[in-house]
């Protein structure tokens, strides 16, 4: 009877620390889209360093997430006002005049065909209308490159 009184305890005491900690669905994937939120707060981008694996073949694969923000590829003036708010990345390699733009929401932005050498990503991430909230750049060195065949 003592080791079925203990082995209950021992149910309920992790039954109860395990529901304290839980987190409600909108504190982990945020508010539902069918109510305004106010006051949103700032969307975030967190980037992480480029993979080594990667640059040792001339690609760069750094993964990414954000907070506050849906990446979709929903553009324009009506997306700009949707709540939760959405956007995508912009994507620029090396200080080119250019960039694309990334909305797949995959995780991992991916660059092939890197030569050898020092190379700068810089990932913005936008509102629908390429209105930037905030910028991560990162410099890093491609340690080699992918043998072709012929």
């Amino acid at each position: 009877m003592f080791k079925f009184i203990t082995t209950l305890v021992a149910v309920a005491l992790t039954l109860l620390t395990a529901s304290a900690f839980a987190q409600s669905a909108r504190e982990v994937r945020g508010g539902s889209p069918y109510v305004a939120i106010e006051n949103e707060p700032a969307p975030k981008l967190i980037v992480d360093p480029p993979l080594a694996e990667g640059l040792a073949h001339g690609i760069y694969w750094a993964q990414y997430r954000v907070e506050n923000l849906r990446i979709v590829s929903v553009f324009g003036d009506a997306a700009a006002k949707v709540s939760p708010r959405i956007g995508h990345l912009h994507v620029t390699v090396d200080d080119l005049p250019w960039w694309w733009a990334d909305a797949s929401d995959n995780n991992t932005v991916d660059i092939a065909g890197l030569k050898p050498g020092p190379h700068k990503v810089k990932i913005s991430l936008v509102d629908a209308n390429h209105r930037v909230f905030q910028d991560v750049t990162q410099a890093f060195v491609v340690t080699g490159s992918i043998e072709h065949s012929h």
